[in-house]
């Protein structure tokens, strides 16, 4: 039986969830209310409720977000577009697969978010000038956002959660999932050419207003540019080295943007307007209403009921983690469902005493690739569908999951594939 204020806290929980489901009001707006509920309701008391934060999560994100917001002002990334689309000629079907890769390699040395944010105001120029339908690039961006991110520590939320839950680091999450990621990767850019084949017919004319841009012309402060690809290096090769360092990811990308913002010379009020302060308080307040299903004990019995359930069988147990990872991610943002499963796989693993390492690359792939199923499934799927609505080509919810939600599930048997392969023989 569950006590009074286990049930308070459940109820918030669903609650908040089913609010943040809904798009009516801000997600953030709820966490933090959720949060202050929590608190009110006395299921956990203040001093609690912030050590639940988990600042290594908070402080990565926000040193990235610097970082990235700095650099973004240098135009490397529109460099870096315009170039890739003159490689191939301004060949409408060869820039979607450039777009693709380059999608997917950003998303996982930089985060997904941002990497829509910086590509999708390139994708419209282009698809202007060579008067081509956005859309498809746009969903193929989505994609390979969330296909790329899944490959690093860094590269999307719920895998910077689940490194700072679990203390595992930047080249545990490449050595893990580097292979499965290539593979998925190159069977969807496959599937992606094929479906768009037929709509990327373009006259030599419009080929050509590609090949007139100068590529030079994006990039605005050269100087600033040099310090940024410097320091981005550095991080980067830091976030490699970081375990042998024993300093945490946190540590080394409030490092490396404490540094930029100092060499950098630029006025801090300026680059934190940048930040994404809403995706930081959403965390926030996430980490405090997770908290509270935590310390009343129901993360507790729902690890039991699965250890029940899949009668401790580790394939089984595999599969359930995998596919209700993806499924749930589908149809509600990954972030706060990766933020309820953390502490149920930690359960798991006390309750069965057994090793969950598998586990989490198991909740990873779920989790990310899982979100690529519907537009509501991550945080770079309602970016770029926000933005392509305000430039006049909104993306339909039913069209995009046409699409997508059959990649999406065939992403996931990849990985169930790979999982018992690697992890379970």
């Amino acid at each position: 039986m569950l006590s009074q204020q286990a049930w308070i806290a459940l109820i918030l929980f669903v609650l908040a969830y089913a609010v943040i489901v809904s798009e009516k009001i801000h997600r953030t707006k709820i966490a933090l209310i959720g949060a202050i509920c929590v608190l009110l309701f006395k299921i956990m008391p203040q001093e609690e409720a912030i050590k639940m934060i988990d600042f290594n999560t908070i402080g990565l994100l926000i040193g990235m977000m610097i970082i990235v917001a700095i650099t973004s002002k240098t135009g490397l990334f529109q460099y870096m577009a315009v170039k890739s689309a003159k490689m191939v000629s301004g060949e409408p079907l060869k820039i979607l697969v450039v777009f693709f890769w380059l999608t997917a390699i950003c998303s996982a040395f930089l985060d997904n978010v941002t990497t829509v944010l910086l590509l999708t105001s390139v994708t419209f120029a282009i698809s202007d000038i060579l008067q081509i339908n956005p859309i498809p690039f746009l969903i193929t961006e989505i994609i390979a956002s969330n296909v790329g991110g899944t490959a690093t520590l860094i590269g999307d939320p719920p895998n910077i959660m689940i490194g700072s839950a679990t203390g595992l680091g930047f080249n545990d999450f490449i050595i893990n999932l580097i292979i499965p990621i290539f593979i998925i990767s190159v069977v969807i850019n496959l599937i992606l050419y094929w479906i768009y084949h037929k709509d990327m017919t373009i006259s030599y004319e419009q080929k050509q207003r590609i090949m007139t841009l100068e590529e030079s012309s994006f990039l605005i402060d050269v100087p600033l540019m040099k310090k940024c690809l410097l320091i981005l290096g550095l991080t980067i090769i830091s976030f490699v080295l970081h375990q042998l360092l024993h300093l945490d990811s946190a540590t080394v990308a409030m490092a490396g943007a404490a540094l930029l913002l100092l060499i950098g010379k630029l006025d801090p009020e300026e680059v934190f307007k940048e930040i994404e302060w809403n995706t930081i308080f959403f965390f926030v307040g996430l980490f405090v209403l997770v908290g509270g299903l935590e310390v009343t004990g129901i993360i507790n019995k729902v690890a039991q009921w699965s250890i029940d359930i899949t009668h401790g069988n580790a394939i089984l147990m595999h599969v359930l983690i995998l596919w209700l990872s993806a499924i749930g991610s589908a149809f509600v943002d990954n972030i706060p469902f990766v933020a309820t499963m953390i502490p149920l796989i930690k359960s798991m693993g006390e309750i069965g005493k057994m090793d969950v390492t598998s586990l989490w690359w198991t909740l990873s792939l779920g989790a990310c690739l899982g979100g690529n199923g519907t537009l509501i499934g991550a945080s770079a799927n309602v970016v770029v569908s926000s933005l392509a609505a305000a430039q006049g080509r909104p993306i339909s919810f039913v069209g995009y999951m046409k699409i997508a939600f059959p990649l999406m599930i065939l992403s996931i048997l990849i990985s169930n594939i790979y999982i018992y392969f690697a992890y379970l023989m």
